[in-house]
């Protein structure tokens, strides 16, 4: 009775303390000095590296983001290329400490393999894309198409539902890898090439002649994309989570890479919360004040993040839609970090 009640007084006192303790991820990832980055590897825009060897892409600069929040530093990132098929077991079995790789968040990646997804990244959808020569307008006129798809993944499943849905014979060519399937579609392996909408758009950016490929205008599906971290460890989910978080509020606040500085002087209450001005963010999460800043001053707010990878000055051209703010009309929301 003894120990159970000092127990409840240590648990009480954090509580109090509003006080995250660290876990399992969060001290193994810091006594290596380094976060462990399950990434795609061959997708432009979103995880690869440049000729230069430098990793580049949105879901890269998610990862840089959890690294400034944590060390102070975007840097401190290793990447490890998974495929579809790799991903999840990757995580799973402790080789990666999160999984940044255009994954879509389903119930049953949550209940049955042991996932925690965190703050959306990407919200997606999946289309299809067919060579110009072809002349289809719609993904109505597919039927009989032979089909390009990676295994695994939800667009598998996806095609699956919409082509039974509209009685429309296909035949799926199933291939593992990203970069793989997209080599097999453009040398003519299959007549069409599913996949989230941004991933399309990416391959067409890398194709020999990307104007000879075009998207239909159908998206069959919701495809919510966002890191992922094992379930169980709620101090690592809350860093993960609210370094993501942190690029979109700073995006509303109007704090950028190149104004974080000058802001450090706000009279803005909001403003002095989340840059750690006024103390309490940084200790709730067991970072240091300045995390936020850290992550804006490095990385940029989300606004910089989407332009700078995938937005319509990039070779993928693409609007941000959903992407936007909410107040822009976009699905984009952060809580009030207070």
């Amino acid at each position: 009775m003894r120990k159970l009640r000092i127990l409840s007084l240590v648990v009480l006192a954090a509580m109090a303390g509003g006080v995250v303790q660290a876990g399992e991820t969060l001290d193994a990832v810091r006594k290596k000095g380094f976060i462990q980055v399950g990434v795609n590897g061959s997708l432009f825009g979103f995880g690869m590296p440049d000729e230069k060897g430098e990793w580049k892409g949105l879901d890269v600069d998610t990862a840089r983001a959890i690294a400034a929040a944590l060390f102070g530093d975007a840097s401190k990132v290793k990447y490890t290329p998974l495929t579809a098929q790799q991903r999840f077991t990757a995580l799973q079995s402790g080789e990666v400490d999160v999984l940044c790789r255009n994954a879509t968040r389903t119930l049953t990646r949550e209940t049955q393999l042991g996932l925690d997804f965190v703050q959306v990244n990407y919200y997606d959808g999946q289309g299809f894309m067919v060579p110009k020569k072809m002349g289809i307008k719609s993904a109505r006129e597919l039927g009989g198409a032979a089909v390009c798809v990676l295994p695994g993944t939800t667009t598998e499943s996806n095609a699956a539902d919409y082509f039974r849905l509209h009685k429309m014979e296909w035949k799926p060519v199933v291939i593992e890898s990203t970069a793989e399937v997209g080599k097999a579609f453009f040398a003519g392996r299959c007549d069409v090439y599913t996949s989230d909408a941004s991933q399309l758009a990416g391959q067409r950016a890398s194709a020999p002649n990307p104007d000879d490929y075009a998207l239909l205008p159908e998206i069959i599906s919701k495809e919510p994309l966002a890191p992922a971290v094992r379930q169980g460890d709620d101090a690592w989910r809350e860093v993960v989570n609210f370094a993501v978080l942190a690029l979109i509020e700073a995006e509303e606040l109007g704090i950028t890479s190149g104004n974080v500085d000058a802001m450090l002087q706000s009279a803005d209450p909001r403003v002095q919360r989340f840059l750690g001005v006024s103390e309490g963010n940084g200790k709730a999460l067991g970072l240091d004040e300045k995390w936020a800043y850290h992550v804006v001053k490095q990385v940029g707010n989300y606004g910089e993040v989407f332009e700078r990878n995938v937005g319509v000055k990039t070779s993928l051209k693409l609007e941000r839609g959903l992407n936007a703010l909410w107040t822009n009309g976009g699905l984009m929301y952060s809580p009030p970090f207070k």
